[in-house]
């Protein structure tokens, strides 16, 4: 189904929400009592809680929502980016051609400005899934946007003009950017996509006030190009030993290996350090590429200002099924086993929620929150999943029910968390699939799958479901 172009802006009857005005602060980790109105960032706060305190939309007078106005961004594609609101104007960003727009809260969404600015027409046909964007980020001043054919670019907040505009990628070769950036420390952290063309994986940082990127950290590689160096410290020995995201691939396979950030970043400021996840390796097709294939289908713990690795854990080591790892990484100070463990809660595409220690990387528990037929958990102890052999698939060999299917057991649409429940709220899905690899030959700017899938509803028949979670209990 087509999802809407139209951004909706409901009000109670009675009453519209006061919001407060702009303070050119980062976001932070919300509670009540901080909350402002605003909305700075895609995921509301550093922490990706998703959580507002506003309190005036109760379950008492929630059935009285209407339509208060509406707005059109003119595109006809999917809409997945999160407004912002920043004092008493609201940006919104639109799929391809990604036209910025200020609207005026004041004045029933009327227009204040437009930025548009002209991507590559060529980026429409090598993105998989629609031509989307993820959103913006607001900080001092700037609206820092990215564009699908992989330029970010700061806009003036109050009148739309372009500041700046920095090169990142090479849409020729496939690659795209469709993430909302994150700002931390006056830099806009952006990363790839690619659509499994066999693009590099890699996460920027530019500096917002003249667009220089300031570090590029790759997803494959020797040690100094994934900025591996003497302070990174996996929690487990896998993860360990020197230039592994070269000798855990075939001769070359690295350079085509994916490992993209295209999805969701955190930041913890007492620790200094942002979380992002990895996605798939390339090609689909498994047996092309032997090995555990770092650092793809996982998570990244790195310092903000130089791009250094602290720690990595790879949720799907040679990942078999496009089980990318690029989630949500939600940053909570939760009583685990008695203690206070600074923690991250990630349900992984992999089926499994994972609760990990988010200053070593040590994963707490790993729990099915999904129908998985596909592995039957994750060993604490080595923290590798446990595959179900049987299920592996090959060259000429259909494996029948696989779940959960490639878009995973929970895609990129995100979660959030409530302080007030302490639960988390997932939507995902419940879909299982017909898999079998193909013969694949690498071509740049064209896909590198080597797969045959068919995807279906699991056997309760629901293609999705929402589930609230305790990830304290693991339940």
């Amino acid at each position: 189904m087509m999802k809407t172009c139209v951004v909706l802006l409901a009000a109670c009857l009675g009453f519209i929400s006061a919001i407060a005005i702009a303070a050119d602060v980062p976001p932070f980790r919300n509670t009540d009592d901080l909350e402002d109105g605003q909305w700075l960032t895609a995921s509301k706060d550093y922490a990706n809680t998703r959580y507002s305190g506003l309190k005036e939309i109760t379950p008492e007078n929630v059935g009285q929502l209407q339509v208060a106005w509406t707005f059109s961004t003119g595109v006809n594609r999917g809409q997945e980016a999160a407004p912002l609101v920043v004092g008493d104007t609201m940006y919104v960003i639109a799929p391809f051609p990604n036209i910025l727009y200020a609207l005026d809260l004041k004045n029933e969404g009327a227009m204040k400005w437009k930025y548009e600015p002209h991507p590559s027409a060529i980026a429409q046909g090598v993105i998989c899934c629609d031509f989307i964007t993820r959103g913006c980020a607001y900080a001092d001043g700037k609206v820092i946007i990215n564009t699908l054919d992989d330029y970010t670019i700061g806009v003036d907040a109050n009148t739309g003009k372009e500041l700046w505009k920095t090169k990142l990628g090479e849409v020729t070769t496939g690659e795209t950017m469709a993430m909302a950036p994150l700002i931390v420390k006056g830099r806009a952290l952006v990363g790839n996509g690619a659509a499994d063309f066999g693009v590099r994986g890699w996460l920027a940082a530019v500096d917002i006030k003249n667009g220089n990127i300031d570090w590029r950290a790759w997803s494959t590689g020797p040690d100094k190009d994934c900025l591996i160096g003497d302070e990174f410290k996996p929690f487990y020995e896998n993860d360990r030993g020197k230039d592994l995201g070269v000798k855990s691939w075939p001769p070359g396979k690295w350079e085509i290996g994916g490992g993209r950030v295209w999805a969701w970043i955190s930041y913890d400021s007492e620790l200094d350090l942002i979380y992002y996840g990895t996605s798939n390796p390339a090609p689909w097709n498994s047996d092309v590429r032997p090995g555990d294939n770092k650092w793809t289908s996982g998570i990244f713990a790195r310092r903000p200002s130089d791009g250094q690795a602290k720690w990595f854990y790879q949720c799907s080591p040679h990942d078999l099924w496009d089980h990318d790892a690029v989630n949500e990484c939600v940053l909570l100070d939760l009583q685990i086993g008695g203690i206070t463990r600074k923690v991250m809660v990630h349900p992984d595409r992999n089926g499994y929620v994972y609760v990990i220690d988010r200053a070593t990387g040590e994963v707490l528990s790993a729990t099915p929150f999904c129908r998985i037929t596909t592995s039957k958990g994750v060993d604490l102890k080595t923290g590798r999943l446990i595959r179900v052999e049987e299920k592996n698939p090959a060259v000429g060999k259909v494996v029948h029910d696989a779940a959960p299917s490639a878009p995973g057991g929970k895609d990129w649409c995100p979660s959030a968390y409530s302080p007030h429940t302490g639960l988390l709220y997932m939507p995902h899905l419940n879909m299982s699939m017909d898999y079998e690899e193909q013969d694949v030959n690498y071509i740049a700017g064209t896909p590198y799958l080597g797969i045959e899938e068919k995807f279906y509803a699991g056997p309760e028949g629901n293609l999705g479901e929402f589930t609230a979670w305790d990830p304290v209990k693991a339940d």
